[in-house]
């Protein structure tokens, strides 16, 4: 058990999607083996939550991103302006040890209420670009805990802590896993994911890439492609005119499996895509999305390619001639696959929940004595 146990709740503030709620998820479960008492603070969204988090006592505050027209804009205001009253309320009444944010702006008014409080403060940042919500806080926290060590629009080094990306458990086993590149004449796993945004793209250009494949590669590869339902159709047409061995679907519920036996990963760039495949070492194509806020998956995909684990395909080169050129080179030098995923290992912080409880807790030892009065 830490020195520094807070016998007050330490609460995580953090939205509804996944790459928000795996590092949360994978925070709490490190805290709470250390012994450390729980709560969460979330907006409406976290309601569907199923996991480990759910575990948790919930508090539940309004929220909304200031975007869109104007009233968009002044809508989400006075909705975080609400939020930041209902966190106030809720952290008057849980007096805290600390308050950790992830991101989104779901996170913002706990985490400005409990700043305002003068209670310790960590925000974490998954991608290589300071999202806009933890912009917002970033002047307010004592520790800025960093998956990459550059990160955009974050100017105050001194605050910044390096602690990575935290993964699911059955991730951080692949790092016990070898990879095995594939035998010149064997056959070659190619995965395929695309998250929840933008795998149209790759049920377009995928197909097409194959098809364009000498006659003997084509029938080395056994492919796994998650695609949008109403996609399935068309692309399962496609690799059976081709005769390749397909599996394809709209959710893969097994993706550590599926990693674990892949010979090479075609995805988007998503923190908590790139934080799986530096941890379980394998080689990727990524696309980032185009639309992603401030670009940040190209700087997450950037960050793998200039180490020689990745090869970034920005959308406006991703065509089936350029996929394809790059699936002939792979598929023919496994050697280079190796070195990708060596690459990418070396790439992996699997200590990351670990580093980032060390640091909430190292702002919570100054007022331990405190109680953390809210």
């Amino acid at each position: 058990m830490s020195a520094a146990l807070a016998l007050n709740p330490i609460v995580l503030a953090t939205g509804g999607t996944g790459g928000h709620v795996f590092p949360a998820e994978a925070l709490a479960g490190e805290l709470a083996r250390r012994g450390h008492n729980l709560a969460l603070i979330t907006d409406a969204r976290g309601k569907r939550w199923k996991g480990a988090l759910a575990q948790h006592p919930i508090h539940y505050i309004r929220a909304a991103s200031p975007s869109g027209g104007v009233m968009g804009k002044i809508t989400g205001a006075l909705r975080l302006g609400l939020g930041f009253l209902d966190a106030r309320k809720v952290l008057r009444g849980l007096h805290p040890a600390a308050v950790v944010g992830f991101g989104g702006y779901a996170s913002v008014p706990t985490v400005m209420a409990a700043s305002s409080a003068g209670l310790p403060t960590v925000i974490h940042e998954q991608n290589a670009v300071l999202g806009r919500a933890n912009r917002i806080l970033v002047g307010r926290a004592r520790k800025v805990a960093t998956s990459f060590p550059r990160v955009q629009f974050l100017s105050d080094s001194t605050r910044a802590v390096l602690t990575g990306n935290p993964v699911r458990d059955d991730i951080r086993t692949l790092a016990d896993a070898a990879y095995v590149p594939p035998q010149a004449d064997g056959e070659f796993r190619l995965l395929v994911t695309g998250g929840s945004q933008g795998t149209r793209a790759f049920a377009d250009v995928i197909p097409p890439a194959i098809e364009t494949l000498p006659p003997e590669l084509r029938a080395r590869l056994r492919i796994q492609q998650q695609c949008r339902s109403e996609d399935l159709a068309r692309v399962r047409a496609a690799y059976a005119r081709l005769g390749v061995a397909a599996d394809t679907a709209d959710f893969f519920a097994d993706i550590p499996a599926r990693l674990a036996g892949a010979h090479l990963v075609v995805a988007r760039a998503g923190a908590s895509t790139v934080a799986e495949l530096t941890a379980s070492g394998r080689p990727s194509v990524l696309v980032p999305y185009p639309h992603a806020t401030d670009d940040h998956q190209t700087a997450n995909a950037r960050a793998l390619d200039e180490v020689g684990a990745s090869i970034l395909l920005p959308t406006p080169q991703f065509d089936a001639a350029a996929l394809a050129q790059h699936l002939q080179a792979l598929m023919r030098d496994p050697q280079r696959l190796a070195a990708m995923a060596q690459a990418a290992r070396s790439l992996a912080r699997l200590d990351a929940a670990q580093r980032l409880a060390d640091t909430v807790e190292a702002v919570i030892a100054p007022n331990r004595h405190s109680g953390g009065a809210a």
